[in-house]
């Protein structure tokens, strides 16, 4: 054991070899291999996503969680109703300790790298048992009383294995046997998933003016078309009631996508010389997304976290309500009548603070209250800028750490001294606006797409696309490396 490993790290090293662990290959992946194995994976977590806990019958109890849901990549009432929840939060646990200096590691040294992402995974598997536990005692699943001893112990159990075949299938993937991250594949898949229902769903709505008509906005708006006598007209299917899909949705999902991938092509190129090399030069690209779609990410998970705790505090159905309390409880959230998910009910918002924390939802909603969409909008582009900002300085994006790579991997800046002080003073021009400007646009998209109704949360629409282009990215550079093996030190995939 390293001398210099944290007492932190040490701690877990017991858990660690105690543990399930995937190996890293010993030899080189095929491109083709990994395809296979990143299929296998994603068809491990869509069959788990729709295979039911047993015991429990979510018509019955109202999801408390709903908010969180397109994060965390879960479904309700199946084996993967916690999702990838303990893995993004023990994720961001260490990244947050390491950053502040709160735990001492050397990425460079193998056993201390070894030994963090060991203890990610415990972590991750603490926060799975969490979880769980709250999940039980908050009445997910319902009355704990009502359930019985022996139903929450299989519940317990099912999720239990549950998350450490999800943390395993994260963990292949990470070590080289696939492509990306389980967490990246998993998120995108299921708001793809939900994408694909609001386009193609042929379920029935039922409501006044709309009753019979399909929730798939694709397949209404081809059987307003061929079937008119039993349809609406299509000028009504351009915004629709309750939240449901319109034209404007599909309009608005394509608009965001090539906005995104615009802007994630749009870089600003530090000009770089190898200082042993006369004449190689090179450039050091800084993105205008600089943290790409991180800080709408916490910010919805921060948001979804108060609004849970604010749903158990002030809820209706909270043990607090019917007393002298209620005046403060109203001040913290108010709630009408329950809307409706494909996993069943839940909470809808309509007074008091977690009501400004919630998103518009649809073009209607913002003209309703147009107060209200311009005090969210504000603080949530106020919040992502903060984000964003704490993320470059805890994450290594800050200029001193990007200056310190630079000199390490022998490379300088035309024109000045070969210095980190120097080239973090340049780079100091740049990241700091970009940041800003990052948070302004993430968060004025993730506002626009729920506000004209995108097929997708804002949030899960900027997470999917944001994968997805990252995924281009990773697929043509593995087959790149495939065909030119001398190139995969210069792809960054050594």
């Amino acid at each position: 054991m390293s001398q210099s490993t944290s007492k932190f790290l040490r701690f877990f090293s017991p858990f660690i070899r105690a543990m399930p662990e995937i190996k890293t290959p010993d030899r080189e992946v095929s491109f083709k291999e990994k395809i296979i194995w990143t299929v296998v994976a994603l068809i491990i977590y869509i069959v788990m996503s729709n295979i039911p806990l047993f015991g429990v019958d979510i018509q019955e109890t109202e999801d408390y969680f709903y908010w969180l849901r397109v994060i965390l990549a879960s479904q309700r009432g199946t084996l993967t109703e916690l999702g990838i929840g303990p893995i993004v939060t023990a994720g961001l646990i260490m990244q947050l300790l390491m950053g502040s200096g709160i735990i001492k590691i050397n990425m460079a040294d193998p056993y201390d790298r070894s030994m963090f992402t060991g203890a990610q995974k415990i972590l991750a598997i603490f926060l799975t048992v969490f979880n769980t536990i709250a999940y039980l005692i908050g009445g997910a699943f319902g009355n704990v009383a009502e359930i019985g001893p022996a139903a929450i112990i299989f519940i317990f159990l099912q999720l239990f294995f549950s998350g450490i075949i999800i943390i395993l299938l994260d963990e292949m993937l990470q070590k080289g046997w696939g492509i990306g991250s389980g967490v990246s594949l998993f998120i995108a898949t299921g708001i793809a998933g939900q994408v694909f229902w609001n386009c193609f769903s042929f379920v029935p709505m039922t409501g006044e003016h709309f009753d019979g008509m399909p929730r798939g906005i694709v397949i209404a708006f081809f059987q307003a078309i061929f079937n008119p006598a039993d349809s609406v007209p299509i000028g009504d299917l351009w915004f629709r009631p309750s939240n449901l899909p319109g034209l404007m949705s599909i309009i608005t999902t394509i608009g965001i996508f090539v906005v995104i991938v615009y802007f994630e092509s749009v870089t600003i190129d530090i000009p770089l010389a190898y200082s042993g090399y006369r004449g190689f030069k090179g450039k050091y690209p800084i993105k205008l997304l600089y943290v790409s779609n991180i800080p709408v990410i916490l910010v919805s998970a921060l948001y979804a976290n108060i609004m849970f705790l604010g749903q158990m505090i002030a809820g209706p159905n909270s043990a607090l309500r019917g007393g002298d309390l209620d005046f403060f409880l109203n001040f913290i959230g108010q709630y009408g009548d329950p809307g409706q998910s494909p996993g069943g009910s839940y909470l809808n918002p309509v007074g008091g603070l977690i009501y400004l924390m919630t998103p518009p939802q649809g073009f209607q909603s913002v003209i309703d209250d147009p107060l209200r969409a311009v005090i969210y909008l504000v603080i949530f582009i106020v919040l992502c800028i903060g984000f964003g900002r704490i993320w470059v300085e805890v994450s290594g994006l800050a200029p001193r750490d990007i200056s310190r790579q630079i000199i390490d991997s022998g490379m300088e800046i035309p024109g000045f001294r070969r210095s980190e002080k120097i080239i973090e003073q340049i780079l100091s021009r740049y990241i700091p606006t970009l940041t800003i400007l990052c948070g302004i646009i993430v968060g004025l998209l993730s506002f626009t797409s729920d506000a004209l109704g995108a097929l997708s949360s804002g949030t899960g629409l900027l997470i999917a696309i944001g994968i997805i282009h990252q995924y281009a990215e990773s697929i043509s550079k593995e087959a790149a490396a495939e065909q030119y093996p001398a190139l995969r030190g210069f792809l960054g995939l050594d």
